[in-house]
């Protein structure tokens, strides 16, 4: 069984909750993204996946029940032509980030790294949230995602702390800017997808086992979780401006690392 099978078949709130709405996932291929998409689908969305390339059928045949479409989050213009031609629609959640260690350290000769990850993760989250608001309908909603370095940062991940930090305070600005639109943000614990995959295989094992030993949750999390999480703040109409934590109670133990 493959993993975009698991969390098709595992969905939560798999229910006609979303039934005629679209919602669209900005980096809904791979991981947590997928899993949000495959949870809007259960739930009775149609889903567009926006991504910065189109998987061809034999590549995907997962990805056979949503609607794919091209979405470069640096490109300002890609993203204001790729929600022009969606159209209207509900729901917006932006998962997408630019691969882990591509931000270099704090004192690198320059600051290539930095630009390049607050580029995609904060400004890529703006864009897409300025040009997909005029398009969204009435009872709509903006689901950003960080992770819990934003009020836990780690030696070596000053980008990745202010990044996430700043999609956070643009949530809770966003919320008042663009009432009655809701917006949201999602800030995961360890969750076991392939966007760790830059570890090597001994350092990502020894990783998920000091989870599931410390952790409250005993375990690490899926992208079905975040899949739940995404599908609460979708259709929850008076949840608006808030930070939901999906971490297994990371926050309640040292950090892991």
């Amino acid at each position: 069984m493959t993993t975009a099978d698991t969390i098709r078949d595992s969905a939560p709130g798999a229910t006609a909750a979303l039934s005629g709405k679209k919602v669209v996932v900005v980096g809904g291929k791979t991981g947590i993204g997928l899993g949000v998409a495959r949870s809007a689908r259960a739930a009775g969305a149609t889903v567009v996946v926006a991504g910065r390339r189109i998987a061809s059928p034999q590549e995907r045949p997962d990805l056979a029940d949503v609607v794919q479409i091209g979405l470069d989050m640096r490109d300002e213009a890609a993203v204001r032509a790729a929600f022009d031609g969606i159209g209207a629609f509900d729901h917006l959640v932006v998962t997408a980030a630019p691969d882990l260690g591509s931000w270099g350290s704090f004192m690198d000769a320059d600051m290539r790294g930095v630009r390049s990850y607050m580029e995609g993760k904060f400004l890529g989250s703006w864009a897409s949230a300025r040009h997909a608001a005029p398009h969204l309908r009435a009872g709509g909603s903006v689901t950003f995602l960080t992770g819990g370095m934003a009020v836990r940062p780690k030696i070596g991940f000053a980008a990745v702390t202010a990044a996430f930090a700043a999609v956070e305070a643009l949530s809770g600005a966003l919320a008042l800017e663009l009432a009655p639109i809701r917006v949201n943000t999602i800030r995961p614990g360890f969750i076991d997808t392939d966007m760790w995959s830059f570890l090597p295989a001994e350092q990502r094992d020894g990783l998920r086992t000091q989870v599931e030993a410390t952790f409250p949750a005993r375990r690490a999390g899926t992208a079905q979780d975040i899949g739940h999480a995404a599908l609460f703040l979708m259709t929850n109409p008076y949840v608006t401006g808030a930070v939901i934590e999906v971490s297994g109670g990371e926050n309640l133990v040292p950090s892991v690392s």
